[in-house]
């Protein structure tokens, strides 16, 4: 009893001295007054939204396995002879940063398992980050006031590309010298300036002495400097805009339904940390990846069989594959159409398409107010055919780069594989546009039935006259706004005789992306929008 008391006493006072320095650190530093909504943060309930949370502590795996991995690394390209414990490689020549990852890799306690966290690290980082991108697309939740953050999470999905490279770079072992050897092409391929950009990030030519030192200085501090201020900018706009949350009943675009930051959705995403780094520790310790002593140093008179890079930059090797030789001489230069165009042309174009698609959409439906509520992908077929085509053309190019390794694999012909290949990257996205947006205006009508006719209870009955009928009970309240929720777009109203030629082009690719679509029914039995008043009447596929 006496032992209780003094625990409890000792309790109390720590309580009480916990208390006070709070108290006099608030008076100095308002934190508390500041924190007061921070911890009430709403946050919606959903798996959709755990895909961000993913890229976050995928990230901060990287940076506390970096740092460990900055210990023992040797950003140098200095000759070297090898004298660790690796046998195979004992008495090779190499450069001093190959021989210290391959150090790290077998003489320093835990570094291997160190190295292949960070690798799958940063695969998961990139693979979250692209997966967090589509699911923001396929919901709409870019629109407005969202288009900066959209904007925010392009930029970091491609900073998270050019990091990965710099990183599976500076190994310098035979793999990953030829696809430095491989981007050397794509600068020497700018015109005008190519030559001279080459020299400069290589310090002369390739292979040089100076490109293992910059590649870290960048891969250290000058990206992940970067990447930590577009994270903090990312969250913070999610904190000031409110997050997104699914259509359901309560729900509107004046709230947000979920769990306050504290102490549930604390405690939430830190069973999920704590889950991500288990999962990447697992993979480091039984799943090899980047076995660099395979492949031995680095050497500019030979080439890696089978060299495909990280699948985030597949799709760029893919086009680089598929597109045929050629080149054009102008005015004494020779433009080198691969890999101009597939290397540096293709992927500007693809990612400025990305970046301006939200204000492209915005202009199509005129619709300038706020959105906070997640569109069902079913109920923006042209949208989500949109994403469907365009993943399936990164899809057809990811494949295409490693066309080589899959004709071995299947004993086919390379130069077969490649026409079949450059047929679908053509063809794919158009039959993947057509099938999904089918699809939608099919699962659209469905839940048009669900909601005139109710839900089947699978009993048939016959009535007088002999016919046979199922039977039908009605949907739940939630189900029912679900199914309800979200507008159905229409096309802008056709300009008049006077208008210009952009309002004339707005209103037919307005009709485009609108005229096929499924109305909701209205509680009076009609429709729950109809087709502006100077307009030809869209295709309802009711």
């Amino acid at each position: 009893m006496l032992l209780t008391r003094k625990k409890a006493g000792a309790a109390r006072r720590a309580a009480g001295a916990v208390e006070r320095s709070a108290v006099a650190l608030d008076r100095r530093l308002p934190l508390f007054d500041g924190a007061k909504g921070l911890v009430r943060k709403i946050f919606p309930d959903h798996w959709s939204f755990l895909l961000g949370e993913l890229a976050l502590y995928s990230f901060v795996v990287l940076l506390l396995t970096g740092v460990f991995l900055t210990f023992f690394f040797e950003p140098s390209m200095a000759e070297t002879v090898y004298t660790g414990g690796y046998g195979p490689l004992r008495g090779v020549r190499m450069s001093a940063a190959y021989a210290s990852t391959v150090s790290i890799s077998f003489d320093v306690r835990g570094g291997l398992l160190i190295r292949q966290i960070h690798h799958w690290a940063a695969l998961l980082f990139t693979a979250s980050i692209g997966a967090h991108l589509l699911r923001i697309f396929f919901t709409g939740a870019f629109r407005r006031p969202r288009e900066v953050n959209w904007l925010v999470g392009l930029t970091l999905f491609q900073l998270a590309l050019v990091e990965g490279f710099a990183g599976y770079s500076l190994p310098d072992d035979l793999l990953s010298g030829t696809g430095l050897r491989t981007a050397q092409g794509f600068v020497l391929s700018v015109p005008l300036v190519g030559t001279y950009l080459a020299f400069f990030l290589f310090g002369g030519q390739f292979p040089g002495h100076d490109i293992v030192p910059r590649l870290y200085s960048a891969h250290v501090l000058l990206l992940p400097g970067l990447l930590v201020a577009l994270i903090t900018a990312h969250l913070a706009l999610v904190f000031y805009l409110k997050h997104t949350q699914w259509a359901g009943p309560g729900r509107t675009n004046r709230n947000v339904v979920g769990k306050p930051l504290f102490p549930h959705f604390t405690v939430q995403t830190l069973g999920l940390f704590a889950m991500v780094f288990g999962v990447l520790a697992l993979s480091g310790a039984l799943a090899q990846v980047n076995p660099i002593w395979e492949y031995g140093p680095y050497r500019p008179d030979q080439a890696s069989t089978d060299a495909q890079p990280d699948w985030y930059m597949g799709f760029v090797e893919g086009a680089l594959r598929l597109m045929p030789g050629a080149e054009t001489r102008l005015w004494g230069h020779t433009v080198s159409w691969n890999p101009l165009v597939p290397a540096v042309l293709f992927p500007a174009v693809f990612f400025l398409a990305l970046y301006a698609y939200p204000f492209f959409e915005r202009w199509v439906t005129g619709d300038l107010g706020e959105q906070h509520l997640c569109d069902r992908p079913r109920n923006q077929p042209t949208r989500t055919a949109l994403g469907a085509a365009g993943t399936v053309f990164y899809a057809v190019l990811l494949i295409a780069g490693g066309q080589d390794v899959i004709a071995v694999t299947f004993d086919v012909a390379v130069e077969g594989l490649d026409w079949v290949l450059r047929v679908a990257v053509f063809v794919g996205p158009v039959v993947a546009f057509w099938l999904t947006k089918r699809l939608c205006l099919a699962l659209r009508a469905k839940d048009v039935r669900l909601l005139t006719e109710g839900e089947e209870t699978g009993f048939v009955r016959e009535s007088i006259e002999g016919a046979f009928q199922s039977g039908h009970r009605p949907l739940s309240q939630g189900r029912r706004h679900t199914l309800a929720a979200g507008r159905t777009p229409t096309p802008l109203p056709a300009p008049g005789p006077g208008a210009t030629r952009r309002e004339r082009l707005r209103a037919r690719v307005s009709a485009w992306y609108y005229q096929d679509r499924v109305e909701l029914p209205a509680a009076d039995g009609g429709s729950r929008t109809s087709a502006p008043a100077e307009q030809t009447p869209p295709r309802s596929l009711r």
